[in-house]
């Protein structure tokens, strides 16, 4: 019998390896944060334009952005993931976020979608993120607010629910805006975030078990960032 794991683990992706790519499975959302996050990267403005996804798990950004022109690099800690996602074109690369293994200013787009409020080092994965985007390039991301609202939310309530994982979140480790913008802009990215939640259809039919609708819109845009939020900016040249 096999001992729970500790809050926030990433071997517990490794366990759930079966799962990243069930669309009605515990990682359902996943999908739909990528499909939301690649909405927000526009074609690449030159062949082979590099896109490092950090945190990029089984490569679930890669089926909508294969036609954008980037080479997609896939940085991640868990090997079993970085397998699948290099089963969807992704490039992967071993690595942590706090210590991302490529050149400074080599990235035209870093992506960090998911993943901030799974770091212990946030200072520390910020700087990395903007030390790897070169000057005019796109910073994307998504992660979770430091608020109740959003605890009580995303661990209290969501691990209850019938279909979702245990233990994937330290709430410890969630990121107040304010803060993430703050350490942005040290680093030259002018961070703008606005507040996004799961659409209510998106949410009963993954608990009914449907299969979601192609071409509805699971992840839609909110006044309140209190508990989910996504990131855009543009590192200053």
């Amino acid at each position: 019998m096999r001992l729970p794991r500790p809050r926030n683990d990433p071997r517990q992706y490794h366990d759930l390896a079966g799962e990243w790519w069930r669309p009605d499975g515990p990682f359902a959302m996943l999908h739909w944060l990528a499909e939301a996050r690649a909405a927000l990267v526009p074609r690449a403005a030159e062949p082979g334009a590099l896109l490092v996804d950090v945190g990029c798990g089984a490569g679930l950004l890669a089926p909508h952005l294969h036609d954008h022109g980037y080479h997609h690099v896939g940085v991640d800690l868990v090997p079993s993931a970085l397998e699948q996602a290099a089963s969807h074109g992704v490039t992967p690369i071993a690595g942590d976020a706090a210590a991302i293994p490529l050149a400074g200013a080599s990235a035209h787009v870093v992506v960090a979608g998911e993943i901030l409020e799974h770091v212990p080092d946030l200072e520390g994965t910020v700087a990395e993120l903007c030390r790897v985007l070169r000057p005019g390039g796109l910073l994307v991301l998504d992660t979770l607010n430091d608020t109740t609202v959003s605890r009580v939310l995303a661990v209290q309530i969501a691990e209850r629910m019938p279909r979702a994982p245990r233990g994937i979140h330290d709430p410890d480790l969630f990121v107040d805006p304010v803060r993430l913008t703050r350490l942005c802009a040290q680093h030259g990215v002018r961070l703008e975030v606005r507040g996004i939640r799961p659409s209510v259809a998106a949410v009963a039919g993954w608990l009914a078990g449907r299969r979601p609708t192609p071409g509805r819109r699971r992840i839609v845009p909110v006044a309140s960032t209190a508990v989910l939020y996504q990131g855009r900016g543009i590192k200053n040249n």
